[in-house]
């Protein structure tokens, strides 16, 4: 690992350090020992370091990392959004660079999801299972209502004058939520979540979406690994009713059938959560979930 001075415009991370791909620094915190090793994959607006309460818990059984995708977080910026291509073959690059030896077990949050989805049809040899932590997946907009569509996602971003009462609210969810972190990493983090330039990158990086869901599709599904999806359909007070049952009607076959694609799929539904609260509410659904497809990759 390559621990440099701090980019100008990157804060330094509290822990972890940073590894150099292609003349960018990437973020990346590994722990733990063994294998198939254990990748997390970021939602948007998440960082690496928002998984480091169910990257301990997995490094106790395997090899865990957490890492930043170019151009979020702590690493080095690039141009936003991206293709699913080239963060994937980022990724494998940053793995291989870490000697972090292959096959991975992929454990993508939220957008991580279509990332996650692009590796495997990318390098299918090199991936031993997934974890899907409610992610997304490119046929999206075939369970969801058009409300709730990619490309209506992308049009309710917000605006720059908005951004004033994000961070007022992300500031105080983010208090709670990493209310068990270390100080030295807590409130660190805190800060740079609320920053204008991480604000600005979590509503930039989902600008693509209907686009990423297209790319995906133009190739292969999933390769037949152990895949274990956690579908999250905590009542959230502030959606909308209708929608809301909607999605989650919709969350809940969309998950069915990623797991029905393979032989050894399982659907474990959570009701006692949100979507962006899972790592934080039920951490051990999470482990278990990751230690089951390691364990089950480990010995077909």
């Amino acid at each position: 690992m390559t621990n440099i001075s701090a980019h100008p415009t990157r804060l330094d991370p509290p822990i972890g350090g940073f590894q150099e791909i292609d003349g960018r620094r990437l973020f990346v915190h590994r722990s733990g020992s063994g294998g198939p090793a254990v990748v997390f994959l970021p939602g948007a607006s998440a960082v690496g370091l928002d998984y480091l309460g169910v990257q301990q818990g997995v490094s106790r059984f395997t090899t865990a990392v957490v890492y930043d995708r170019g151009g979020t977080g702590y690493s080095d910026p690039v141009p936003l959004p991206r293709t699913a291509a080239a963060v994937a073959t980022e990724l494998r690059e940053l793995l291989r660079a870490q000697n972090i030896a292959a096959p991975y077990v992929l454990a993508p949050h939220s957008l991580g999801g279509l990332y996650a989805h692009r590796f495997a049809q990318l390098y299918p040899r090199d991936v031993s299972g997934l974890v899907w932590l409610d992610a997304l997946h490119r046929d999206w907009d075939a369970f969801m209502p058009p409300a709730a569509s990619l490309a209506a996602t992308e049009r309710m971003s917000p605006g720059p004058e908005q951004i004033a009462h994000i961070r007022s609210a992300l500031r105080e969810m983010s208090a709670e939520l990493l209310a068990d972190y270390p100080e030295h990493v807590r409130q660190p983090l805190i800060e740079a979540k609320v920053s204008d330039e991480w604000l600005r990158i979590g509503i930039a990086e989902c600008a693509g979406l209907a686009e990423l869901a297209t790319e995906l599709r133009a190739g292969p599904d999933i390769p037949d690994v152990p895949v274990v999806a956690l579908t999250v359909l905590g009542i959230d007070p502030t959606q909308r009713a209708p929608t809301m049952h909607e999605m989650h009607d919709g969350r809940t076959r969309m998950d069915a059938t990623l797991v029905n694609a393979v032989s050894h799929g399982e659907q474990r539904i959570l009701s006692d959560t949100f979507h962006h609260r899972l790592c934080f509410d039920r951490p051990d659904a999470v482990v278990q979930a990751v230690r089951d497809v390691v364990d089950r990759a480990a010995h077909p």
